[in-house]
């Protein structure tokens, strides 16, 4: 879903079965600096403004599995319910399993936990996921305004740093300068 969508760890992490549109394969995020639809300070995610994230077949078909039964709550869930001692709010709790939503830390442990090579640490990064999507759909042509609108970002030189096309975008694309270029017009 990081891959496809492009969005943030901590955004998809946010998300509650509710949200998401199964049908129309998108969901509301609440991006990174999203504005408060009031000035009323400490303002709740739902009273924020919301910006849309899309997948495609592959989360379409991973998502059912990861839901299953679960009607209401986070989407991403931990292995265990929250000690004794733990308060966390009712967005933060599935209401059919009690387990406490997904965190960052737990998240990125599990990735690098299943994707490790040599030892700890070594695994993938969950940010990793976002840059390879945003990566490989500028490798493809999708234009910059386009990369701006997946990834919400709102500056260009932001998005800059995470588009790194391969050597073998940078070929092709020199390719279209080279002499045989000229004899194709």
């Amino acid at each position: 879903m990081l891959y496809e969508t492009c969005a943030r760890a901590e955004e998809l992490l946010l998300l509650n079965i509710e949200d998401l549109d199964l049908a129309a394969r998108c969901a509301p995020v609440k991006s990174k600096g999203a504005k408060p639809r009031s000035r009323r300070r400490g303002a709740t995610h739902h009273e924020h403004v919301l910006e849309n994230v899309y997948w495609d077949a592959g989360t379409a078909r991973l998502l059912p599995r990861l839901i299953k039964d679960r009607t209401a709550g986070p989407v991403f869930i931990s292995h265990r319910r929250p000690g004794p001692g733990k308060y966390l709010g009712e967005r933060d709790l599935c209401p059919d399993t009690g387990r406490a939503r997904l965190s960052s830390d737990q998240a990125r442990d599990l990735l690098d936990a299943a994707t490790t090579t040599d030892g700890p640490g070594t695994g993938w990064d969950v940010h990793e996921l976002r840059h390879s999507g945003l990566t490989h759909l500028g490798e493809s042509g999708a234009s910059l305004l386009e990369l701006m609108a997946k990834s919400r970002h709102r500056k260009p030189g932001n998005l800059r740093r995470y588009f790194k096309p391969s050597p073998q975008a940078m070929r092709e694309l020199t390719s279209i300068l080279g002499p045989r270029a000229e004899r194709r017009r």
